[in-house]
Parts: C-alpha cells; sequence; structure tokens
C-alpha cells in the first residue's frame, strides 16, 4: 500500500471540522497537520455520487490522482478527499489537475 488511510469515523470528523477545505467541481479536500505519523488519505464517496460501480470508479479515479499529485511524505498530515458528483463523469487528468491545485496550495507537493 502507498498510503496509509484514515479508518476511524472520529478522525474523518476531525478532519473536517477542524482542517482547512479546498473545493472544486471534481473534488473537496479537506487538510490537518498532525504532530507525527506521516501522510494519512481518506476518501469518502456518498449515494449522492450514484450506485456502487459509480463510487468505486469515484474512489479509483481520486486515488489515482493522488499518485500522480506526488505528496511530500515527509509532512505530517491527514488528507480527505470527498468525491463530488462530478468526479464520476470526467477523465482522470480533470480530477488531477483540481487536486493538485489543492494540494499545492496547502503546501503538501515536493518542491
Amino acid at each position: 500500500m502507498r498510503y496509509r488511510s484514515i479508518t476511524r469515523n472520529g478522525d474523518f470528523a476531525r478532519t473536517y471540522r477542524r482542517g482547512k477545505s479546498y473545493v472544486s467541481p471534481f473534488v473537496s479536500t479537506y487538510v490537518l497537520p498532525r504532530r507525527n505519523g506521516g501522510v494519512r488519505l481518506g476518501i469518502t464517496t456518498s449515494k449522492k455520487i450514484g450506485g456502487a460501480v459509480q463510487r468505486v470508479r469515484a474512489r479509483r479515479v481520486i486515488r489515482e490522482a493522488y499518485y500522480a499529485a506526488g505528496v511530500d511524505k515527509t509532512k505530517n498530515v491527514d488528507i480527505v478527499f470527498v468525491a463530488r458528483t462530478a468526479t464520476t463523469k470526467v477523465k482522470m487528468q480533470k480530477v488531477a489537475q483540481a487536486m493538485h491545485a489543492h494540494l499545492a496550495a496547502a503546501g503538501l507537493l515536493v518542491p
């Protein structure tokens, strides 16, 4: 596995509540600094996105866009990506562009 997952509901809730958010039509990003532990990633897809096939595709597209972004692994941060309805209708490159802009604004990309 190329990243550590956020698995507990409380960690997701804390990131939503206290984290900095970045929004685009394709994906919403929440970033919350931590004391230690490296980068943890969470991906959320609600039933508003569509059926199971669309939700799985949205998660897969977000995961691949994250890999392509080149996040600095030395940061200690929780990142939660929330799929939006447009995520399933566009190519991965559009999601990757939006995600790259969010991660750059958060200062998480490798210089």
